[in-house]
């Protein structure tokens, strides 16, 4: 059989899908003071190629025998997106996202809410078009550097067992548009990025005013990974409104941006180079990078680190700041955190647990667990669980509960410095109990008490100079 568009990306789908059917995650119970749930559908389709088309329309409830299909072996794994529409007070607007929304009373549970929130959102019936393949971790959702918890998060799996559904129907108020885009340009390296957020959204929830400039002004903006989406297939709604406009546009892609002094000084010499000065004749409209980045990507990594080689944390880089002296003394003070890293990932071991559907890695937050490149594993005591902090880092890595199941989110590997006796005897020099936050927040009190110390300086020069004349 000749190959197909990603035949190992195909396989390794159908073996991952097999684990979390078999062996779904854990569920994460609320807190005390946090009431709140949501869901969302991380929703699997296999786009056929040109030349194995699918012959078959009828849905399969069976995953094996739908991945034995001809036309599914000779296709490419694809997962849906949507871009959130542009609301004012909302966190998370315009953001690349996945199908969700918070848990109703009505619902039976957190399941049922990415079903219902799928459907209202973007059309799919997942009970009459998809089964169900288990969840990925859950994570508790915080803000205020971790300090405020807002709700606890929970991503279901969905695969599309019919070539043929229904057209999507984009809720015009909740969403922009859909974007199906490939696993393997998720994967690429190529593709990734980085992502800027105004500081004052991550501390202080997004202030406005004199607070919000002063946190800007003092730590200017967050650098996150990001991964530049290359959609092979996109819908944009045709009612949804231009960002600050309530003229409903037939695609919001074509509203016209306010432009500065700078910008349409060029816009006017390219049309005079154009030979339009009238602008008869304007260029389509470009449209922005779709990035995806924060929480969306915490849950996006958790499924691309169970493909092999099991190298998604390798694609990302850690969160800092654009000021040079802050980002300095960041990445002065996580250098040997970091390197303690590059350590566990090069000797082959790291804090995870190698369960037997595909040997995918998953890294463990309440009981680090070690597995040594000979194989076997032993576990430590348990380390008190904290929340990880979606607000600071933007991955989203998140809380996780289960130590009978001994797993957590993956993209917390790389964040979670806890290390259990056995690592610590085997590899002391990776025995580090902080964590990347934890050293970031030490670095950032540094730079600002460096600025300060730098100020006062500056001003007692200035003052002895005076005094001299």
């Amino acid at each position: 059989m000749a190959p197909g568009i990603a035949p190992d990306l195909v396989t390794h789908t159908h073996t991952i899908l097999q684990g979390l059917t078999a062996s779904p995650y854990p569920d994460l119970p609320s807190p005390d003071n946090v009431k709140r749930r949501a869901s969302v559908a991380f929703i699997i389709r296999i786009k056929p190629s040109y030349a194995h088309w699918p012959s078959n329309t009828d849905k399969l409830e069976d995953l094996d025998e739908y991945f034995a299909q001809d036309w599914v072996q000779h296709g490419e794994p694809e997962v849906l997106f949507i871009k959130r529409a542009s609301r004012k007070g909302d966190r998370w607007t315009s953001h690349v996202a996945l199908p969700g929304g918070k848990r109703d009373p009505e619902d039976a549970d957190d399941q049922a809410a990415a079903v219902r929130e799928a459907w209202e959102e973007v059309g799919v019936d997942l009970e009459t078009y998809a089964i169900a393949c288990g969840n990925l971790p859950q994570r508790l959702v915080t803000t205020h550097w971790g300090k405020k918890p807002l709700m606890v998060l929970c991503p279901y799996v969905f695969l599309l067992t019919t070539h043929q559904i229904p057209p999507l129907k984009l809720q015009p108020s909740e969403v922009a548009a859909t974007h199906w885009v490939p696993l393997r340009s998720l994967l690429s390296p190529t593709q990734r990025t980085l992502a800027f957020e105004d500081m004052s959204s991550r501390l202080a929830n997004q202030e406005t005013g004199v607070k919000k400039w002063m946190l800007s002004m003092i730590l200017g903006k967050m650098m996150f990974a990001a991964i530049d989406l290359l959609p092979t297939e996109s819908l944009h709604s045709a009612e949804t409104p231009a960002p600050d406009s309530a003229v409903q546009l037939q695609d919001n892609r074509h509203a016209r941006p306010s432009l500065s002094l700078s910008t349409r000084i060029t816009a006017l010499a390219s049309r005079i180079y154009r030979s339009d000065v009238f602008d008869q004749f304007p260029p389509p409209p470009k449209e922005g990078p779709l990035l995806l980045w924060g929480l969306t990507l915490g849950v996006v990594s958790d499924f691309l680190d169970l493909i092999p080689p099991h190298d998604a944390l390798t694609l990302w880089t850690y969160p800092t700041f654009t000021p040079l002296d802050v980002r300095l003394v960041v990445w002065l003070m996580t250098y040997r955190f970091k390197d303690r890293k590059r350590a566990e990932l090069q000797a082959g071991t790291a804090l995870m647990h190698r369960p037997a559907f595909g040997a995918v890695s998953e890294s463990m937050a309440s009981s680090a667990v070690m597995v040594p490149r000979g194989g076997g594993s032993e576990s430590g005591k348990p380390h008190a669980p904290r929340p990880d902090e979606t607000g600071l880092h933007g991955l989203g890595t998140g809380s996780m509960v289960g130590d009978t199941k001994g797993r957590k989110a993956a993209v917390a590997t790389m964040l979670e410095g806890y290390v259990d006796l056995l690592a610590s005897y085997v590899l002391p020099e990776i025995a580090d109990r902080g964590r990347y936050y934890d050293i970031v927040r030490r670095a950032v009190a540094v730079a600002l008490a460096g600025r300060a110390g730098l100020v006062m300086v500056l001003m007692v020069v200035a003052w002895r100079r005076l005094r001299k004349r």
